[in-house]
């Protein structure tokens, strides 16, 4: 596994300066009951401070260039050092020239089960499977730096992207479910092979269509940019007319289709037609969202 053997200094020999990621961390525990709840509040400090404090790329970034994001952790069981849980992993990016930020990533992941003891060391080694809750936390925090790099260039988020590969390939070993293809067709497995996948470059193209040249630019000449958001929503159509109703169409709607609404929901006016049509045939289940788009 050459492309991650470079990050184990990064992990094994501990924090540096230029952290990439501004992330909030929460760890719910309501439904666990009347357990001590101190263990729960010392998960999430360890966490948001492996998340924030790790240099995951070694490319300095620049305090105004980290990447917002969240992580809610649901904890429904809890009994010795076993976790029963799920993880909602959220992340967005700043739109040039603006106040707003965009969501590219919001994703439900209801297979996060994991053992934890309180106060235990959170480290990291990339070849070798050590922790369910350390190879879940990783990859998430590749797949929002590399989901993010593809907004600003095309394709820009390969290398992390595929460092999240590998952390899937190594995790197997673990036996939990989330990490191979036979658990279902909508998992971490799934999620980033098919950002790999040569049918799936559509998506990524539409990801940096949607985000670089379509809302940084609404600034300059909001007309041309909605018409660049139009035109990578209509490319996502190539993904489904090779794979219908495919996971990525809905990782890519779910994070977007209220901004989809509001985007065109106003002016000024372009044609939408051809939008709306394929909005309707790629993501049915938003029907009554598209519905509202006023032409």
């Amino acid at each position: 596994m050459p492309k991650i053997l470079p990050l184990i200094a990064l992990f094994i020999f501990g924090f540096a300066q230029a952290q990439e990621l501004n992330c909030t961390v929460t760890v719910n525990a309501e439904q666990v009951g009347g357990t001590n709840q101190q263990v729960f509040k010392t998960l999430q400090k360890s966490l948001g401070d492996y998340i924030n404090k790790t240099d995951w790329t070694g490319q300095g970034y620049k305090p105004n260039e980290r990447i917002n994001c969240s992580m809610f952790i649901n904890v429904s069981a809890y009994a010795g050092s076993t976790f029963t849980a799920t993880i909602q992993v959220q992340a967005s990016r700043p739109v040039y020239n603006s106040t707003y930020s965009s969501s590219f990533l919001n994703y439900n992941d209801k297979e996060f089960n994991f053992d934890y003891t309180e106060f235990q060391n959170l480290t990291f080694n990339p070849t070798v499977f050590d922790s369910n809750l350390i190879s879940v936390i990783s990859y998430y925090c590749f797949v929002i730096i590399g989901m993010d790099a593809d907004t600003f260039s095309p394709e820009g988020g390969t290398a992390y992207l595929e460092t999240a590969q590998e952390i899937v390939s190594v995790a197997q070993a673990g036996g939990y479910k989330g990490w191979s293809g036979s658990d279902g067709s909508a998992n971490r497995f799934f999620l980033v092979n098919d950002m790999l996948a040569e049918t799936y470059k559509p998506f990524r193209e539409a990801m940096y269509q949607y985000h670089f040249q379509g809302l940084d630019n609404m600034h300059k000449d909001l007309k041309t940019a909605k018409e660049n958001v139009k035109n990578a929503v209509i490319k996502l159509a190539e993904v489904h007319s090779v794979r219908p109703n495919s996971f990525m169409s809905r990782v890519f709607f779910d994070a977007k289709a209220d901004e989809i609404v509001s985007i065109f929901s106003g002016g000024p006016k372009i044609s939408i037609t051809e939008l709306v049509d394929n909005l309707n045939r790629v993501s049915p289940l938003n029907a009554a969202k598209w519905a509202t788009i006023k032409f």
